[in-house]
């Protein structure tokens, strides 16, 4: 058994505590065969917090600059959960000093700085990850498998979106992910990127899209009672092309009043198709055209322990896995690639074209206008 030794980068924010509870779990559910994790450090500049990490992850380094764990010989894999705008300038100093790295998305604040990151894993021979949990949910390994075996034919259409009302009111205080310097793309790279992340993973790669980006509420109450101008996108749609001639209509915001958390795909092809909404979270429609006439319309299929990923948490299906089960998931695979030399999806070549469909979209609304994507 290989133990990882993992430095969290961010652990007091929500993200750091779902990573730090990820590796330390994920053993319980999948056993040790494929290696198991230690947090071994944690970076946080809450002082508070680090009084709590001295109880709650009892021997790990608590540090508060994340140089101090880029450089630490006693660590294997950087996990990287800052505020976008840090993500390229931490990731390389990792890579460059030989660490393996999971980075929270989105991977970086443009394509060219994700390439950069992705070339620079290549010539190290270090795994990375980007984390896009949702589609590590094992009902979409269900749909890639029901698409990869021809049973919906050749996709024509996707529809996707994803929309939350965390600034649907106007008087909702001013936060860093509205701030363009922290997050420079907004919701584009915010919650657009997880629409992108099932188009990459289902469909394909994107050959052109065209894209509106609106704000609608410009300033913002801060805490200190003054007003702070959002700076980055609220909502976006999004038409687009695939480069395997699909077609894809796609919306996403942080301004739909009383969406709490909505979350949709649905794929077309010549034979069939299949629908997901994450209100049912562990359940796929699925329609073909091989039913007879006067037979057809759409199945509830639930996913269950024919997958591995599920039987690890439940014996049965329709017990519902959820958004920590995914990131336990994904802490697991990272292990696993780390202890067998296997990348698996999605890879910083992954999180390239995911940023390569968010730049696209900041250009095409500054420009109002198709933008074409680079091929990979």
């Amino acid at each position: 058994m290989r133990e990882i030794r993992v430095a969290v980068l961010g652990a007091s924010g929500w993200m750091g505590k779902v990573h730090t509870m990820a590796f330390e779990t994920f053993p319980h559910f999948f056993g040790t065969s494929n290696g198991t994790a230690r947090v071994a450090a944690l970076v946080t500049r809450n002082p508070e917090a680090a009084k709590e990490f001295a109880i709650t992850v009892p021997g790990a380094k608590v540090r508060g600059d994340w140089r101090d764990a880029v450089t630490d010989p006693d660590i294997d894999l950087i996990d990287i959960c800052l505020p976008d705008n840090m993500h390229y300038e931490v990731a390389k100093a990792a890579l460059l000093a030989g660490k393996h790295v999971l980075c929270e998305k989105p991977l970086a604040d443009s394509a060219a700085e994700a390439r950069e990151l992705a070339d620079i894993a290549r010539e190290k021979g270090v795994i990375t990850r980007v984390g896009h949990a949702f589609p590590r949910n094992p009902v979409h390994d269900l749909a890639k498998d029901i698409i990869e075996a021809g049973e919906i034919g050749e996709i024509t259409m996707f529809r996707g979106c994803q929309h939350v009302d965390v600034f649907a009111d106007p008087a909702a205080p001013f936060m860093w992910r509205a701030d363009g310097n922290l997050a420079p793309t907004g919701i584009v790279g915010d919650t657009g990127s997880h629409v992108f992340s099932f188009m990459e993973y289902l469909v394909g790669r994107v050959g052109s899209l065209i894209a509106e980006n609106s704000v609608f509420t410009k300033t913002r109450l801060t805490e200190d009672g003054g007003q702070a101008e959002v700076t980055n996108p609220d909502a976006t749609n999004v038409i687009c092309r695939f480069e395997n001639g699909a077609t894809g209509l796609v919306d996403f915001s942080r301004v739909a009043t009383g969406r709490k958390f909505m979350q949709t795909y649905e794929i077309y092809g010549t034979k069939g198709s299949i629908a997901f909404n994450y209100d049912e979270i562990n359940r796929l429609r699925f329609y073909t055209n091989a039913d007879p006439e006067g037979r057809r319309g759409f199945r509830e299929m639930d996913v269950g322990p024919e997958y591995a990923n599920y039987k690890a948490f439940l014996p049965l299906p329709n017990f519902a896995l959820g958004y920590n089960e995914t990131k336990i998931i994904e802490a697991m695979e990272v292990v696993r690639s780390i202890v067998t030399g296997t990348p698996m999806w999605p890879t910083f070549e992954s999180g390239h074209h995911i940023t390569q469909i968010v730049d696209a979209c900041m250009e095409s609304s500054r420009l109002k206008r198709w933008v074409e994507i680079e091929p990979s």
